[in-house]
């Protein structure tokens, strides 16, 4: 633990514990991946002011994500199959985060269910809604996570239908995975990972598997998924779910100027500027360069958040001073369950918090809600 100084190092633990289809789910985009790997690098080009002789004792990084408090401008990204980079991770991903002070956003492609992780739990989290065609479905969900205590629903936008990811085609993914002489050799290069799962029975889509019509098998339940998305997803439809859901809102797939005004216009709390981590349209600007241009146009209309590409600290701070009011992390947390279960999401939060929390302090900032765009370098 002590050699784990960034996310870099929790990724390479990972990629060494976790099956190879499993990682690679984690670790991919669509297509060429263009805009997974532009995620990354624009954060890189947005260069810091430093500052000198200024007070930095008493920093904080404490602010509000819709209202809610937080110890950091950071929330755990939903994300589909937490629960095969570790068993029962979305469960361990979520105390985790609840002990940080941090949102935990539970995706509808979990492995553990709402259900499951509600129980294990004492404080709220979020539920992710991925909208289906079969609406009793959808409306039943919703419902779930009332019961569950939920304190915000995060709808996502962009993903109607599916965009190509090579690696999770080449590998074969499932959940659970299936029994070829390629996973069964994957699986057996990973006996931590192994022990861990035939430990637990959560090994496919809980929050689907024993709700959803017609699924009576884990065949079934495949086809059914693959099918359920609607590509008929349209701005009324987000109206039927706010009244269904009552509760702060939060839509997540914004990454333009247009869908942006839609989506104040519906009277969600706050707005994801987000390309689903570079694993739908391929070719599409990152997050980051777009935050700045969202902000111009509806910043004083909704909150806004950005999703993808922050792998440190200081893209947190750099993404609060362009506009942002939260941040999410999908991979970085991802890695951290993934080596080391737990632990390894707190380390990553970890990482993260004291990053951020330097980079504000050479930056001449004390609070993270005093940070704007007079921390960042001009040419």
């Amino acid at each position: 633990m002590s050699t784990v100084l960034e996310i870099a190092d929790l990724k390479k633990l990972a990629r060494r514990r976790v099956p190879k289809m499993f990682f690679d789910y984690a670790d991919s985009g669509a297509w060429t991946e263009s805009t997974y790997r532009a995620n990354e690098s624009d954060f890189a080009k947005i260069k810091l002011r430093q500052r000198v002789l200024v007070d930095m004792t008493d920093r904080s990084l404490a602010t509000t994500m819709i209202g809610q408090n937080v110890t950091m401008p950071v929330a755990l990204s939903p994300t589909g199959l937490a629960g095969m980079q570790h068993a029962d991770g979305e469960i361990l991903a979520a105390q985790a985060a609840q002990e940080f002070g941090v949102p935990f956003t539970l995706s509808t492609m979990s492995i553990c269910s709402i259900e499951d992780v509600a129980a294990a739990t004492k404080k709220p989290f979020w539920f992710q809604l991925y909208v289906m065609k079969d609406r009793d479905f959808v409306r039943n969900l919703i419902e779930r996570a009332k019961a569950a205590g939920c304190s915000a629903l995060v709808l996502t936008l962009d993903l109607q239908i599916l965009g190509q990811r090579h690696k999770d085609l080449r590998n074969g993914l499932s959940a659970p995975p299936k029994f070829t002489p390629k996973h069964i050799w994957q699986m057996m290069t990973r006996p931590q990972w192994c022990l861990g799962m035939l430990a637990t029975q959560r090994r496919t889509f809980r929050n689907i598997a024993g709700h959803a019509k017609g699924v009576s098998d884990l065949s079934s339940l495949s086809s059914w998924t693959a099918e359920q998305f609607d590509p008929k997803l349209n701005w009324d439809d987000v109206e039927w779910i706010k009244k269904l859901w009552g509760g702060p809102l939060i839509l997540k797939g914004i990454l333009d100027e247009e869908d942006a005004l839609m989506a104040a216009k519906t009277g969600a709390d706050a707005i994801i500027v987000s390309n689903h981590g570079g694993r739908q349209l391929d070719g599409a600007p990152s997050s980051i360069s777009m935050l700045p241009r969202i902000v111009d146009t509806v910043g004083d209309k909704v909150e806004i958040h950005l999703d993808g590409g922050i792998r440190s600290g200081q893209d947190v701070l750099k993404a609060v001073a362009l506009g942002a009011k939260g941040t999410y992390i999908g991979r970085p947390f991802l890695y951290g369950l993934g080596a080391m279960g737990k632990s390894g999401v707190t380390k990553a939060l970890e990482i993260i918090a004291r990053e951020a929390d330097v980079t504000m302090a050479l930056c001449g900032k004390r609070r993270i809600t005093d940070v704007d765009a007079s921390i960042l370098h001009k040419d």
